[in-house]
C-alpha cells in the first residue's frame, strides 16, 4: 500500500465547529453580488469598528447549526438597492449551500436567508430628486480618526479637523 491509501484507512474521529462553518458560509455569502453587508444592525456597527482596526469577523451576520453529518445556516444580510431580493436571497442559498457542502463536506439541510435592510449608496442619492442623503453614521467618522493618526490643527489653512 502506498501512504495515500493507508492515510484514507485511519481511524479517528472529525469534528468541525460551528465556528468554521459559519466562516465558511460568511465568505460565500459576501462574495455574492448584490450584498452590501451580513448582519443586522449592531453587528454591523460592531463589525464596522474590527474593519477598520484590521479584526475583519468573517461570521458576522452568520449563524450553523452543525450536526455530526448536517448543518443547517441562517444568513442575515442588508442587499444593495435596485437588486431583486428574492433572486438576491436565491443566489446566497445556492453560494452558500455549495460552499459548506463542498468545503465542509456535510450534508446541507436548509440555509435561511433573512434580508434586513437595503443600502441606498451616497452617489445614488444625489442622482434621485427626494432621496434625502443619509447622516455620516458614527463608525464611518470613526473610520475617518484611524485614517488619519495624526491629525494636526488645520485651522491655519482654512480647514476643519
Amino acid at each position: 500500500m502506498n501512504g495515500a491509501s493507508e492515510l484514507s484507512q485511519a481511524g479517528g474521529r472529525t469534528v468541525i465547529s460551528d465556528a468554521a462553518v459559519t466562516k465558511v458560509a460568511g465568505i460565500a455569502a459576501r462574495g455574492v453580488s448584490g450584498v452590501y453587508s451580513l448582519g443586522s444592525g449592531s453587528a454591523r456597527a460592531i463589525g464596522a469598528i474590527r474593519d477598520v482596526v484590521g479584526a475583519t469577523d468573517l461570521s458576522q451576520g452568520i449563524r450553523a447549526e452543525v450536526g455530526t453529518s448536517e448543518v443547517a445556516v441562517d444568513v442575515s444580510l442588508v442587499a444593495e438597492y435596485g437588486v431583486p431580493l428574492q433572486a438576491l436571497a436565491n443566489q446566497v442559498r445556492e453560494a452558500v449551500y455549495h460552499a459548506v457542502q463542498e468545503l465542509v463536506g456535510l450534508k446541507v439541510i436548509e440555509v435561511n436567508v433573512e434580508v434586513n435592510d437595503v443600502h441606498v449608496a451616497d452617489s445614488d442619492s444625489a442622482k434621485s430628486p427626494g432621496v434625502a442623503k443619509p447622516p455620516v453614521k458614527a463608525t464611518e467618522r470613526l473610520a475617518a480618526s484611524f485614517k488619519d493618526p495624526n491629525p494636526q490643527d488645520r485651522s491655519a489653512t482654512g480647514e476643519t479637523v
